[in-house]
């Protein structure tokens, strides 16, 4: 069998943490898992804040160079693709000096801190047409796209309301250190941006534009020892409450009610202080035919239940995915033979890559960042003034 012709396109990584190592992996695995695959990415260039950690990535990942300063990857005229995975502030300095070289760009969530860092970002690509997503990978598990199409297709009638939830408790231990993601100036929020804006991402995804929350957000513990390194420790590690303490500025939890632009009425609720959930990722979409409901912590199910199943067979049932559902042919070959966190970053890859030899289309794009943004603003806003509050419309 003769091997097809495909391009190589040489990817810049900006940001040797948690999230470089989950697109380190997707960069691998994608060509194993999407054959022929719409490119190969080369893992050309690693930048981290110092050569030293740079050149530790770089060993770690499998990329070929390493770089302590990220103007190197934009520079260079040998990179095609630049991926920031760092801290929310440097999101738009990159992205924007990214997209003003002619390089394709993906970037982590949330788009920006500020809605006006996002706008500008959302500007720059535009300007310069180069192909361009922000990274909320949890839209790319098979069984979220599963239900995408249940409601596309009717399966469930006109959605009535949609519950979401995020609820991790990395954060519940107030001896866990004070990482960037408790400091305003450098997330911008804190449950809300974190993992919060994910929820908002589906609820966009599954059903449509959001028009007005009202919303409460609350800040539990208000001091946290200082870490030592510049790791993002998460909170699972170098615990000291004894330590010199530093002050968070960031919301712990936060809960909203939603209206869509469709007439449909939600909830969202986030926090990082829940015990005993660990990455409980949940949407329930009422339609006036059916339900569906999905919870990350089982990725390869989701339940269901149509008006139409027969009065002796009435209540959820489970549906699992694999090769007959949404980007099952590039998965695994059984259904519920295990869907994990990196297969929706290879996912995410593919459809990235795709785009760039394609089209140029792909969502959620810089554009879905910004809108995120505003609603999460919108958040902000009425927990703060205790009303109800309408989102913005995209400013551009």
């Amino acid at each position: 069998m003769t091997t097809p012709s495909i391009p190589q396109l040489n990817v810049g990584l900006i940001g040797g943490g948690f999230m470089g190592k989950a697109h380190s992996l997707a960069y691998a695995a994608m060509p194993m898992f999407f054959w022929p695959a719409p490119a190969i990415p080369v893992r050309h260039t690693i930048a981290e804040v110092s050569d030293e950690l740079a050149a530790g990535a770089a060993a770690r990942f499998g990329f070929q160079h390493s770089t302590g300063d990220w103007r190197r990857v934009i520079d260079d005229p040998n990179i095609h693709v630049v991926d920031i995975a760092t801290p929310n502030n440097s999101h738009a300095e990159i992205a924007i000096a990214a997209a003003q070289a002619g390089k394709h760009i993906l970037c982590e969530k949330p788009l920006a801190p500020t809605i006006e860092e996002a706008k500008a970002m959302y500007e720059a690509v535009k300007k310069a047409g180069v192909v361009n997503m922000v990274a909320f990978n949890y839209r790319r598990t098979p069984a979220v796209a599963l239900a995408k199409k249940y409601i596309e297709e009717g399966r469930i009638g006109k959605v009535l309301s949609f519950r979401g939830t995020y609820l991790q408790d990395w954060s519940a231990d107030p001896s866990g250190p004070l990482s960037w993601r408790f400091q305003k100036a450098v997330a911008g929020s804190g449950a809300l941006g974190d993992i919060g804006t994910h929820v908002v991402d589906l609820a966009r995804y599954l059903v449509g534009e959001i028009s007005a929350v009202n919303a409460m957000m609350h800040t539990y513990i208000k001091e946290r020892p200082l870490q030592s390194g510049g790791a993002d420790k998460l909170g699972a590690s170098d615990k000291n409450a004894s330590g010199p303490m530093g002050t968070v500025d960031v919301d712990d939890e936060v809960l909203t009610l939603l209206r869509f632009e469709n007439g449909a009425v939600g909830s969202l609720e986030a926090t990082r202080n829940a015990y005993g959930r660990n990455n409980y990722i949940t949407f329930e979409i009422h339609g006036s035919e059916g339900t569906v409901f999905f919870n990350y912590e089982r990725r390869d199910e989701l339940q269901v239940f149509f008006a139409s199943d027969p009065s002796d067979a009435r209540g959820m049932r489970t549906v699992y995915t694999g090769p007959n559902t949404p980007y099952g042919d590039g998965l695994w070959p059984i259904p519920a033979l295990g869907i994990g966190y990196g297969e929706t970053k290879i996912i995410e890859a593919y459809d990235f890559f795709k785009a760039i030899t394609g089209d140029g289309v792909v969502s959620p794009n810089f554009e879905d960042g910004y809108k995120t943004e505003l609603i999460a603003d919108a958040i902000v806003r009425s927990a703060q003034q205790k009303r109800e509050v309408e989102v913005e419309g995209v400013l551009v």
